[in-house]
């Protein structure tokens, strides 16, 4: 419900896949700026294994924003609404038994 749609926003705001973009692009400036130290096998597989890592870095940021995401706000908003249902139900029942005793009063 609320974790579900907050979940979807942030997936849908591309944030981590343009996270994980820019490290790629930072790892392949990286290496084209120190192409004399290394080779173009070493160059493909670093490039390929950082990238890798930084999207299960990633992931692992988008997880940790879930898990450390603050429900009582939204547990509170759902306690005041049962709790103002309780006493409109409460409030409707004396007006109720207030107008059956003024009636039996009258007759």
């Amino acid at each position: 419900m609320f974790v579900e749609s907050f979940s979807k926003k942030m997936l849908n705001s591309k944030i981590f896949d343009t996270y994980v973009a820019a490290v790629f692009f930072a790892t392949l400036i990286f290496f084209v700026l120190n192409i004399s130290y290394y080779t173009p096998f070493e160059m493909i597989f670093w490039i390929v294994v950082v990238t890798i890592g930084f999207k299960g870095v990633a992931n692992i940021m988008f997880s940790m924003s879930i898990a450390l995401l603050n429900l009582d706000n939204a547990e509170d908003a759902v306690e005041f609404e049962k709790s103002s249902n309780k006493l409109e139900s409460l409030v409707n029942d004396l007006a109720i038994q207030e107008a059956t005793v003024k009636t039996n009063k009258n007759k």
